[in-house]
């Protein structure tokens, strides 16, 4: 384990990243529990990496949602439903992470989804610099529809307990703390505890960032 300054922490991951040797774009994944601070890091590291001279591109589980309609047959506060039923995997392995992998042609949509509008998206395709990475943060990246996709494989950790209190204060626009509370308890919560029992994300990595003092994180660096 180690510690120090969230600055150290992001020189770590980068030198990762660059440690990674493939023939095509490295596509690393930014996984952890809902409000743990995924996003942040992605574009600190999205930032670094470029200050370093490497082509990015970020991109977001966010963009690869099923429309509203369809995400919530079990429910709107259904934990199994946060997990099965709300993003399209199939899409993200078709336009994003197949063909920045090995084969693909490099040719790449970045998102599926207007979550914002609610309405399907279609941006234009481009086609990426072989020696691009691609620095995709979302929940639930260690999936089994997901799993071999990454080529750095990355894991921002936090006691799901402290993630109630960041999400009341990130989403100070919704109606009430109690309606966000619910939310966290019935479903994003227990969605988390079901992932982390099936699949075992944190076997899954190659660090796992402990972010729960995002400005003090400690890494470590698992061995498979």
């Amino acid at each position: 384990m180690n510690q120090g300054t969230r600055k150290e922490m992001l020189g770590r991951l980068a030198e990762a990243v660059r440690s990674v040797t493939v023939a095509h774009p490295t596509r690393v994944a930014i996984d952890g529990p809902p409000a743990a601070g995924k996003t942040t890091l992605a574009d600190e590291l999205a930032v670094v990496l470029r200050t370093q001279g490497r082509d990015v591109i970020r991109a977001t589980i966010d963009d690869f949602l099923f429309p509203r309609a369809q995400r919530y047959p079990r429910g709107e506060y259904s934990a199994e439903g946060c997990y099965f039923d709300t993003h399209d995997y199939n899409a993200l392995n078709r336009v994003l992470l197949d063909p920045l992998g090995p084969g693909g042609d490099r040719r790449f949509r970045h998102a599926v989804y207007d979550h914002t509008a609610d309405t399907a998206l279609s941006p234009p395709v481009t086609t990426a610099p072989a020696d691009a990475v691609l620095v995709f943060d979302g929940v639930f990246l260690m999936r089994p529809e997901l799993i071999d996709r990454w080529d750095l494989r990355i894991f921002v950790s936090t006691a799901l307990e402290k993630t109630v209190d960041r999400a009341v204060i990130r989403e100070r626009q919704a109606p009430s703390r109690a309606e966000v509370e619910r939310r966290w308890r019935e479903r994003y919560i227990p969605s988390q505890q079901f992932y982390f029992a099936t699949v075992r994300p944190t076997d899954r990595v190659d660090i796992i960032v402990h972010n729960d003092v995002p400005q003090q994180p400690a890494w470590e660096t698992r061995t498979h």
